[in-house]
């Protein structure tokens, strides 16, 4: 597996988040928490103290056309909060400074 990390989750939630050095990714659905871990910590160059992940189930989308209904599905994915510590941070957002 080449890549752990797909992007991270960029909502108010998480940067609510980040003010207490926790960060959102959306990784692989098969990678695991060291995996996860290992991955954040070699790309940012911090230490992580905790890693907790869920696996987000794709919604039911339907919309009426001209042909009638259609009826899809979102991707489910995984997503990983990462807590690193004490004294190291990620900057996700460029130019986001208060």
């Amino acid at each position: 597996m080449a890549i752990v990390l797909k992007r991270p989750i960029i909502t108010e939630k998480g940067m609510s988040l980040a003010e207490s050095r926790q960060y959102v990714f959306e990784v692989d659905t098969r990678s695991t928490k060291p995996q996860i871990k290992d991955a954040v910590e070699e790309m940012f160059e911090v230490v992580v103290r905790n890693v907790r992940t869920l696996k987000v189930k794709g919604k039911v989308k339907r919309r009426f056309t001209k042909q009638g209904l259609q009826v899809g599905r979102t991707s489910t994915y995984k997503k990983a909060y990462v807590t690193l510590a004490e004294g190291h941070e990620i900057e996700l957002v460029s130019g986001a400074q208060e």
